[in-house]
């Protein structure tokens, strides 16, 4: 590529350049909005392969939605604020999911609920530091000795 001389050069010039940097820039956009895809359509939740043909503005729409719903943070957060919103998500989902699965009894699941919600200050900011709760000394009971292997038997692993 040779140096315009003139003005009529450079405006020749410019016009060469024009589809190219075009292109460029097209290119680099086509690249973010499908990286942009690939992020948050797991975040929602969605398939990556049914949505394989998305319309850019579907793809941009769908991260306004997406951030919209973000909690918004006008400075960064605490790092004890920050374990707080996590564990009252964490909470939140397991109150979602945890009913329409049967893997405990309704029951145990809401006591199960209750117990960690008990463990968030109400209104405030800080998580209550766990206290264990006395449990009585279970009474000793006459237990023969537990039979040690002998050193040589195969029934005794060594990590060593």
């Amino acid at each position: 590529m040779r140096v315009p001389r003139t003005a009529g050069d450079a405006a020749e010039l410019r016009k060469t350049l024009k589809p190219l940097l075009e292109k460029r820039r097209r290119a680099r956009i086509n690249e973010s909005l499908s990286q942009l895809k690939g992020l948050v359509l797991p975040m929602l939740g969605a398939e990556t392969s049914r949505y394989s043909k998305l319309e850019k503005a579907d793809i941009l729409e769908m991260t306004v939605r997406f951030l919209q719903e973000q909690p918004y943070h006008a400075a960064a957060p605490e790092p004890l604020d920050s374990y707080l919103e996590g564990y009252r998500a964490c909470l939140a989902r397991l109150a979602r999911v945890l009913p329409a699965c049967s893997v405990l009894e309704p029951a145990v699941s809401m006591r199960l609920l209750e117990h960690l919600r008990q463990r968030t200050v109400s209104g405030g900011s800080t998580l209550q530091t766990p206290t264990p709760a006395p449990t009585p000394a279970p009474a000793p009971s006459p237990s023969p000795p537990p039979q040690v292997p002998h050193l040589g038997s195969p029934g005794l692993w060594r990590p060593w």
